[in-house]
């Protein structure tokens, strides 16, 4: 099962700043991904530019959009970066989530629908691509590490 792990953005990361340790921390960040790679756990991951740089689209009705400049307000509700893992279940994603080498923040740890999810709602054969589609997706981040 895949899972998105979401880091929560700080008033620091919505400035654009790297925190004062940012030389060690990301070469903490480096070994864990490495880990999690050796592992085939991870198949993607990032970090965000602040939201300021962001924009926002809001949809009212089939066609009728607004688009909204950053940055957006509420800091603890936005997204400073990501990783998404390939884990047996939620305690392993926990597991690997508690190792992160973080001295302050938060993660969220979500679960993707997968296609089995919709059978019954979406036709076999859409299923089917989709289930296709993400084995090449996964292929790709892969051949990519």
């Amino acid at each position: 099962m895949r899972y998105l792990v979401i880091v929560k953005a700080t008033e620091q990361s919505e400035r654009g700043e790297f925190p004062p340790n940012a030389e060690q921390l990301f070469a903490e960040m480096g070994k864990f991904n490495d880990e999690l790679i050796a592992a085939g756990l991870m198949l993607d991951g990032a970090g965000l530019k602040p939201s300021s740089e962001g924009r926002r689209v809001s949809f009212r009705g089939r066609g009728n959009t607004t688009v909204t400049e950053g940055p957006f307000a509420a800091t603890s509700e936005l997204v400073s970066g990501y990783w998404i893992w390939k884990c047996k279940d939620m305690d392993e994603a926990l597991s690997w989530a508690r190792r992160i080498p973080f001295d302050d923040g938060e993660v969220e740890v979500r679960p993707f629908h997968e296609p089995e999810d919709f059978e019954g709602v979406a036709p076999a054969e859409d299923i089917e691509k989709e289930k296709a589609w993400r084995a090449e997706q996964e292929k790709r981040a892969q051949a990519e590490a």
